[in-house]
């Protein structure tokens, strides 16, 4: 079992991949080179700004190359709680954005040429205990009524069978607009988009201030200064303490994965019959799927820490599988590996500026979509291609608090593991 990322051994960052030395000065310079930032730098590009993109490691590095691979409907944010707290005007606009989010990355694959195994599989939302699967048949009752959306049907336990190999579950919830894709294809392929269009990929470039000057901003790396009209940060899950009250709005926290070694075609069939895109109704979920070559992708957390022991995580994460999914007993674990993904308090994405600087970040698991689209209209309102976008509309909470996360998580943690329990 190897403690590495299985997507960037199956896919390795191209060693053509123009990199380039820190410049002198850009029109905008993006930290994190991620799918929000090279979104963004794309956008930037086609409106003619020069733009470069400050990696802290290598691009692609972090969880733009470390997640499940999915792209979903929706939000982290349940919709009836949006329509509730912001109104169904602007809940219809977010679900709406949510499609278009998908859409997007599939036009883009498309349009630069990207081979990332993009599949419209759709995703099944499992029912981890009976009165779960009441839930969903009141929220695509809810859909129905409320947004017009007719794509989502439940599968009940008896019929789930043609869905997926397991009897853990009691019901489903289907939306056949979700896709999956191999998330280091896409970033690096994003990547040597941005760099054919002239974006200035700098890796190894950690940001250590951030400074107002009288035509914009003085960017302070350890490897040197850069001027700046402006300045986009797009670290996610990696926001650090630089520009305080960005932190003060995000937390990490860890996701794990293993992968298992490649599955005969008969057990592949077996499992996912239709190759969707798997997760469950638990506050600690899991998720899961096959990835292009066959294997057997499992996903969660049983800790919101972002510092596990890979090898403890991985046994944890397996004889979870293996309740799912007994038919995998016996088959070797091949990889396990984490990153970082970032959530706000409201559980939604979060977009604007502070203290002059752009950001954009608090995807909560949903990043492969919604950091994409969310890239793009960042990148348009940095070259006036656009006044603003929908997640800059709203408040976005920031407490002194945030920051000092490895303190109060493992309460967090508890109080998870209680909700799973009791409800």
């Amino acid at each position: 079992m190897k403690t590495s990322v299985y997507w960037t051994e199956d896919c390795p960052r191209p060693a053509n991949l123009p990199i380039s030395p820190l410049p002198e000065v850009t029109d905008v310079a993006i930290i994190g080179g991620g799918y929000t930032g090279l979104n963004a730098a794309l956008a930037l590009r086609k409106a003619g700004a020069s733009v470069a993109v400050l990696e802290k490691e290598t691009i692609g590095w972090g969880a733009s190359s470390r997640n499940g691979g999915m792209a979903l409907t929706g939000l982290k944010e349940s919709m009836p709680v949006v329509f509730k707290r912001y109104g169904a005007e602007m809940g219809r606009a977010f679900w709406q954005w949510s499609l278009d989010a998908v859409d997007y990355v599939e036009q883009l694959t498309v349009e630069e040429k990207i081979d990332c195994n993009f599949v419209r599989s759709g995703h099944l939302l499992l029912a981890f205990k009976p009165q779960h699967f009441a839930q969903f048949v009141e929220e695509a009752r809810w859909f129905r009524e409320q947004l017009g959306y007719t794509d989502l049907w439940v599968v009940s336990k008896a019929e789930l069978h043609s869905e997926i190999g397991s009897a853990a579950y009691h019901g489903g919830l289907i939306d056949p607009r979700s896709a999956g894709l191999h998330p280091a294809r896409y970033v690096f392929g994003l990547a040597q988009a941005a760099a054919r269009k002239g974006a200035l990929l700098v890796e190894r470039t950690a940001l250590m201030d951030v400074k107002r000057t009288r035509t914009g901003f003085l960017v302070i790396t350890n490897r040197g200064t850069l001027n700046a009209r402006e300045v986009l940060v797009a670290t996610n899950g990696y926001t650090t303490n630089v520009i305080r009250p960005l932190r003060q709005g995000v937390f990490p926290v860890g996701s794990y994965i293993i992968t298992t070694e490649p599955l005969p075609l008969s057990l592949q069939e077996e499992l996912s019959p239709r190759g969707r895109m798997f997760f469950d109704s638990k506050h600690f979920l899991n998720y899961f799927r096959l990835t292009p070559d066959g294997r057997m992708l499992f996903g969660g957390r049983h800790n919101l820490s972002t510092s596990l022991d890979l090898i403890d995580s991985a046994r944890k994460m397996q004889a979870r599988m293996l309740e799912v999914f007994p038919q995998l007993a016996g088959v070797s674990i091949s990889h396990t590996w984490s990153g970082n993904l970032g959530i706000a308090l409201d559980l939604m994405p979060h977009a604007g500026r502070v203290n002059g600087v752009h950001y954009a970040y608090a995807y909560a698991g949903h990043g492969v979509s919604i950091a994409s689209l969310l890239g793009k209209e960042m990148g348009e309102v940095l070259a006036g291609k656009r006044t603003s976008t929908l997640f800059a509309q709203i408040k976005h909470p920031r407490y002194a608090f945030v920051p000092y996360d490895r303190l109060y998580l493992p309460l967090v943690s508890t109080w998870f593991r209680v909700l799973d329990w009791i409800t």
